[in-house]
């Protein structure tokens, strides 16, 4: 075979592609900065996602006061968490995507809400809750749990106890971690004691059953984090297909 003849049947390789390498597979894989710069040139035609941190609109920070009984037009006992507000649900600081990388409300208790636009929000804002919710929504209330200090596994678990006569030497010891010489080890996050309580918790879909302007305080059905005093972070509730898109 000539020279001229094998060269003929080698194929022509095609030129490198820009739009090719930033596929949307690649892109997942980039940090966050950089995926919102180069997800600008990229067209797609599907819903923009949620994230994870994002809150489905602007919240309020409050004060848990305590928990009471509340009776509504039909007679029927209702267990509410009250919620007060105070003067600090004004806002400090408006981020954006230009200035920090993501859009932000931030207020007087230095905490802050992401959302996806942060237009009508400015500086100096008071934020009020009787603006914001209404008697029926749902919400939802992340805080820090009441601390147990360290516990055991009855306690923290809910594991069953040993007999407590008849001879038993096992009455509330944890019983078997694992196997002998294979593994050799304890499985990460066996259930053991250790210290309970003291975490952040979100409780979601809680209804508010009343809100009283006079007061200032709102009345949420069912328990929340924490005990009376902590700050509580409230926010309307998640739902999917209503303000979370289902894909």
């Amino acid at each position: 075979m000539s020279l001229s003849s094998a060269s003929a049947t080698i194929p022509t390789t095609k030129p490198f592609s820009t739009s090719a390498a930033l596929s949307s597979s690649f892109l997942l894989r980039l940090p966050v900065k950089r995926l919102s710069a180069l997800s600008l040139n990229a067209s797609s035609s599907k819903p923009p996602v949620v994230s994870a941190s994002m809150e489905a609109g602007i919240g309020v920070m409050g004060t848990k006061l305590g928990m009471m009984s509340y009776f509504d037009s039909s007679g029927t006992v209702i267990p509410v968490t009250v919620v007060g507000f105070r003067e600090g649900n004004i806002v400090t600081q408006v981020k954006t995507e230009a200035t920090d990388g993501y859009d932000a409300v931030q207020v007087g208790y230095r905490r802050e809400f992401r959302l996806q636009s942060v237009e009508g929000f400015e500086p100096n804002q008071r934020i009020l809750v009787q603006e914001l919710f209404n008697e029926g929504d749902l919400v939802d209330v992340s805080g820090t749990t009441i601390g147990k200090g360290f516990q055991g596994g009855i306690k923290r678990h809910n594991f069953k106890r040993g007999l407590m006569s008849h001879g038993s030497k096992s009455h509330r010891e944890l019983g078997s971690i694992g196997a002998g010489t294979t593994p050799g080890r304890v499985y990460k996050g066996k259930k053991m004691p250790g210290r309970m309580g003291g975490t952040k918790t979100k409780i979601r879909k809680l209804k508010i059953v009343k809100v009283d302007n006079e007061l200032n305080v709102v009345m949420i059905k069912g328990a929340v984090p924490g005990k009376p005093g902590n700050l509580l972070r409230i926010t309307p509730a998640k739902i999917v297909g209503k303000n979370i898109p289902k894909n």
